[in-house]
């Protein structure tokens, strides 16, 4: 495996495995609560993980299809899943996803993929005027995997810090002393 991709699989997993700690020390109910109406639930937060890394990663670097519903599903689910189909989803996604990327070599990470949109997203993006066949994005693979990466580290921040506040503990889900 590339040196990069071995880099962003090892970090995602390291924040994949914080996420599931936070996901273990609550109850379902608590998974789907929004501390306000403003914010989004950790169940949200990772369906939202699952369809990022899946529309970048499994649908544009691997060809899969394009399946995601971000407005309609990822941030309007009120406890559609449980923790544990909620982690399910989590880790068959990054199984899909270590598949690919454990097969990309050095002349793939400057290829450039196109990741799609559906329509009612590309335009809540506001990227307005388009036709359902405009709504994507052309990315640099190693470029895209950073972007990914970093994405999930700052959503997983929250997932931690919410469940914390849902449900204190003592327990270091980081793994850091902070």
């Amino acid at each position: 495996m590339l040196e990069l991709t071995k880099n962003v699989l090892e970090d995602m997993d390291k924040q994949l495995n914080r996420i599931i700690k936070s996901l273990n020390h609550l109850d379902d109910d608590l998974i789907w609560k929004k501390m306000k109406d403003s914010t989004n639930s950790i169940g949200s937060l990772c369906l939202h993980l699952a369809g990022n890394e899946y529309q970048n990663l499994v649908s544009a670097i691997g060809n899969k299809p394009f399946i995601r519903e971000r407005s309609r599903r990822e941030f309007n689910s009120v406890g559609d899943m449980s923790r544990a189909e909620l982690e399910s989803l989590l880790l068959r996604t990054r199984s899909e996803s270590c598949r690919i990327l454990s097969a990309l070599s050095e002349e793939d990470l400057k290829r450039e993929v196109i990741i799609q949109y559906g329509l009612e997203d590309w335009n809540k993006m506001l990227r307005v005027n388009a036709s359902e066949n405009e709504t994507y994005e052309v990315r640099v693979i190693s470029r895209l995997l950073i972007q990914v990466a970093a994405h999930y580290g700052y959503h997983a921040g929250q997932i931690v810090l919410l469940s914390k506040l849902l449900k204190d503990t003592d327990e270091n889900i980081t793994g850091q002393y902070h």
